[in-house]
């Protein structure tokens, strides 16, 4: 049975309640998660899935409400700025999402949430990590996602989706996929009607569904238009993210209370504005707004992406450290940031365009920490140094400013293969460990 059609605050509500309700009462749950980066496309796909999915649910569905939860602690929602105009669009704000904190502590959460009565899908990642991913690996049955296959997912896990393929944004897949469900869920509605939603103050009739989904596009269109560079970027953009704004931005523009005040570009440039506005965080919360860890063979590896350059990390390092330089600066909060996860090795990525020169770049830290670590970070440069384009970076006109201790290795270069990402960088200091 379908939940009631309501607005996305409304199915939020319902969401937490039935989590909440399946927590108390040890009941099947139905969870949808991003991954742990919690970056714009592992809060908007999830949201998305399960918003539509619970409005069409499939046959034979392990429970007809499905609960999309942001891979992060609800306090750490502050650290992503470029979250606030894309929620403000759906009408929503971020005590609305559901987070870690609605799950059990860890301690206690195998005894609160059987595994066995649990069912996760993945969006924007395909392989659980972390203490959910120990506890409930067992309990994937569904994905989709745009990075590398792990192999961790079933092949079969009919009756939800196992969908792994290239695009430049997770969302993407997951609004091609949810396309006919969707279209599906409007029209029985239209027919047969349905009781207005939590958090309105309108009558359910046609004006406000076609509002409701308006307001559900343009949260999804937000991280395909990052994620692509507003579609003029030609190695992110596929034909699925091509496809999924079209089908979107025809929600918007049958909404007349929306598509008025719609413009692409000035929405893209807004979220973009927003998600560079971090220069009040500290470095510390600056390295892990979008950060992923990962163990191979027992080797923890984390990655920090950042869209300021290192100049910026120096200056920000040396105003919060007195009394050291902001390279040395920067490198002792890097090394307090990798040893607070134990990490063997750990990479900083930058991406970002400055007013002097507009052309988008990348720059690319890999530390090797502990042995095994030093021994992958050198493998990785040496194998990945043609692929990424690696040149040495430069600091003042001085080569390599920063040393790392003896019994560690530090590569800094600028990465001019711009067009790769975490998702291919990644995969690439992962596979230098095995």
């Amino acid at each position: 049975m379908a939940v009631t059609r309501n607005s996305l605050r409304g199915f939020l509500a319902q969401a937490r309640s039935a989590l909440r309700t399946a927590i108390d009462s040890r009941q099947r749950i139905t969870i949808v998660i991003g991954n742990e980066s919690a970056d714009l496309d592992s809060m908007t796909s999830p949201v998305l899935f399960a918003y539509v999915q619970s409005l069409c649910p499939p046959r034979n569905a392990f429970t007809p409400i499905y609960v999309p939860v942001i891979n992060i602690p609800a306090s750490d929602l502050a650290l992503r700025p470029e979250f606030s105009p894309v929620l403000q669009r759906a009408n929503i704000n971020a005590a609305h999402l559901l987070t870690l904190d609605d799950l059990p502590e860890f301690s206690v959460i195998q005894d609160k949430l059987p595994p066995e009565n649990t069912k996760w899908i993945l969006m924007d990642h395909n392989a659980l990590q972390g203490p959910l991913g120990k506890m409930y690996s067992g309990r994937v049955g569904g994905v989709i996602d745009h990075h590398d296959d792990e192999g961790t997912v079933p092949a079969d896990t009919t009756p939800e989706p196992r969908i792994i393929e290239r695009s430049g944004s997770c969302t993407s897949l997951v609004t091609e996929y949810c396309q006919q469900r969707w279209d599906v869920a409007a029209l029985s509605a239209l027919s047969s009607g349905a009781a207005h939603g939590q958090g309105d103050s309108v009558s359910e009739d046609g004006a406000t569904r076609t509002l409701w989904d308006a307001q559900v596009a343009q949260l999804g269109l937000a991280s395909i238009l990052v994620d692509t560079v507003n579609l003029e970027s030609a190695d992110k953009t596929t034909d699925h993210d091509s496809k999924a704004v079209k089908y979107l931005e025809l929600k918007i523009i049958s909404c007349p209370q929306v598509a008025s005040g719609y413009d692409r570009g000035r929405y893209y440039k807004e979220i973009d504005a927003a998600k560079s506005d971090f220069g009040h965080l500290k470095l510390h919360d600056i390295l892990r707004k979008d950060y992923k860890q990962w163990t191979e063979n027992g080797v923890h590896l984390g990655v920090s992406s950042v869209v300021k350059p290192l100049d910026f990390l120096v200056q920000k390092a040396g105003s919060e450290q007195n009394g050291l330089g902001g390279e040395e600066a920067l490198l002792e909060s890097l090394r307090s940031f990798a040893q607070e996860r134990k990490l063997s090795m750990y990479a900083l990525m930058t991406a970002f365009s400055t007013s002097a020169n507009p052309a988008f770049q990348r720059e690319l830290l890999v530390w090797g920490i502990s042995g095994v670590g030093i021994s992958g970070a050198k493998r990785f440069a040496s194998r990945a140094q043609e692929e990424l384009g690696l040149e040495d970076w430069h600091f003042e006109g001085v080569k390599h400013p920063w040393q790392a201790r003896g019994d560690e290795w530090l590569g800094v270069w600028r990465q001019r293969q711009v067009q790769h990402s975490r998702k291919r960088v990644a995969p690439l200091l992962r596979q230098a460990l095995i």
